[in-house]
């Protein structure tokens, strides 16, 4: 019997994202920040913030949101929507599959 196979865009170990922190990738044309929440979970979603294209990967993440790191605007990570603007970001279904980091567009 063969494994199942991967679906998504593969990329590479969680491990490669530190604990409480976010990494950039680019995916297809896109460039998406995950993030490895402190309880293991991760979470996907545009890379830029649409207020003045900080690097979201950069910004302060918790369970909930994370914090541009250019003006202080927060982003939901379970839905994109700002915490404080009139902004948001799509969010992108993301896992953990066969020891890789997997994003759907």
């Amino acid at each position: 019997m063969s494994a199942p196979e991967v679906t998504g865009h593969r990329l590479g170990p969680p491990d490669g994202i530190p604990v409480g922190e976010g990494r950039a990738f680019a995916v297809g044309d896109r460039q998406i920040a995950v993030f490895r929440l402190r309880d293991g979970g991760l979470r996907a979603m545009d890379a830029l913030c649409p207020h003045a294209g900080g690097p979201l990967a950069d910004g302060q993440v918790d369970a909930t949101k994370v914090v541009c790191p250019l003006h202080n605007y927060t982003f939901s990570v379970a839905d994109g929507s700002c915490g404080n603007g009139d902004f948001e970001v799509t969010v992108y279904p993301v896992r953990e599959e066969r020891g890789e980091v997997v994003v759907d567009l």
